[in-house]
C-alpha cells in the first residue's frame, strides 16, 4: 500500500517555540517504523507573557488561524496553548473545539479539530489517571486554575510546582534535562500518572523516557497528549519510541470518555 502523507495543522502562539519541534519529532520519530507520513503547517496568534490579560486577547485570534489553517486543508488540526483554554473556565475546551471546527467547516475543511487542553485530559483518562502530580512554568495563580481544571475533570491533583516564568520565551529555553532533577521535588508518592510538562511550551519530550524509568509510573506531557489525540483522529497506531506510556502501544485499545 503506497504510504499517506497526513497534514498537521496547529494553531501557535507567536512566541511558542517548542510544539513545532516536539510534535514534528514525535511523528519524525514514529516514521522509523510506519508508513505515514507528516507535513507541519502552523498559523500564529500573537502573545509575549504568560498572563491571563494576553491569554484571552490571544484566544480571540484563535478562529483567524482555524480558517487560515482551513485553507491548506490540513488532516488535523489542535490549538497549541494549553493555559489560554484552562485559564477561561471549567470545560472551556469544548467550546472551543466547537467554534473552531464550525470555522473550519465554513471553510471546507473536514478535518477533526482539537485543543491541547483538551488532550491532556484525554490522555489522562486513556491512562486511567485518578490521581496526578505535575510541572508547569506558569505563575501560581495560573498554575492554579489548571489543577482546578484538571480536578473539574474528576482528576485529582496531588502535587503542582510552579516555576514562575512569566516570558514565554524564556519558558521554550528551559533546558528539558533539568526536569529530572525538578520531579524529585514533585510528590509522586500516591500519583498514578505524572505530567513532566503541563505546558506546551515547556520542553520535555528529551526526559519524558528516562522520568518514567526512574519513577516506575506513568509519565506524559501536553505535547505527548496531543501527538495521541493526533494520531487517534488520523486513525493511526497511536505509537511512538521512547514517548512514555501513552504512546507506547501499551495503551492503544483504551477509549476516550
Amino acid at each position: 500500500m503506497q504510504a499517506r502523507t497526513y497534514r498537521i495543522g496547529q494553531i501557535v502562539p507567536s512566541s511558542n517555540t517548542t510544539m513545532e519541534t516536539e510534535i514534528p519529532s514525535m511523528l519524525r520519530a514514529r516514521e522509523a517504523d510506519f508508513a505515514d507520513r507528516f507535513t507541519f503547517h502552523s498559523s500564529r496568534m500573537r502573545m509575549h507573557r504568560v498572563t491571563k490579560e494576553e491569554l484571552a486577547a490571544m484566544n480571540v485570534e484563535g478562529l483567524r488561524c482555524a480558517a487560515e489553517l482551513a485553507d491548506a486543508r490540513v488532516d488535523v488540526m489542535s490549538t497549541a496553548c494549553l493555559v489560554a483554554i484552562m485559564a477561561m473556565g471549567h470545560g472551556y475546551h469544548r467550546t472551543v473545539e466547537k467554534e473552531l471546527t464550525e470555522v473550519a467547516r465554513a471553510n471546507h475543511c473536514h478535518a477533526p479539530v482539537m485543543t491541547s487542553a483538551g488532550a491532556l485530559v484525554d490522555g489522562l483518562k486513556l491512562l486511567g489517571a485518578r490521581k496526578v502530580s505535575l510541572l508547569a512554568p506558569y505563575m501560581r495563580s495560573l498554575t492554579d486554575l489548571v489543577v482546578s481544571y484538571v480536578e473539574s475533570e474528576g482528576i485529582e491533583v496531588v502535587d503542582a510546582v510552579s516555576f514562575e516564568i512569566p516570558d514565554n520565551l524564556e519558558v521554550g529555553r528551559r533546558d528539558p534535562a533539568l526536569l529530572l532533577e525538578d520531579v524529585k521535588r514533585l510528590n509522586t508518592a500516591n500519583a498514578d500518572v505524572v505530567v513532566l510538562s503541563a505546558c506546551v511550551q515547556m520542553q520535555s519530550l528529551a526526559s519524558i523516557q528516562a522520568a518514567e524509568d526512574r519513577l516506575g509510573i506513568p509519565v506524559t506531557s501536553t505535547a505527548v497528549c496531543t501527538t495521541r489525540r493526533m494520531l487517534d483522529a488520523l486513525g493511526l497506531e497511536p505509537v511512538v519510541p521512547n514517548a512514555g506510556a501513552l504512546l507506547s502501544g501499551r495503551h492503544v485499545g483504551a477509549q476516550y470518555a
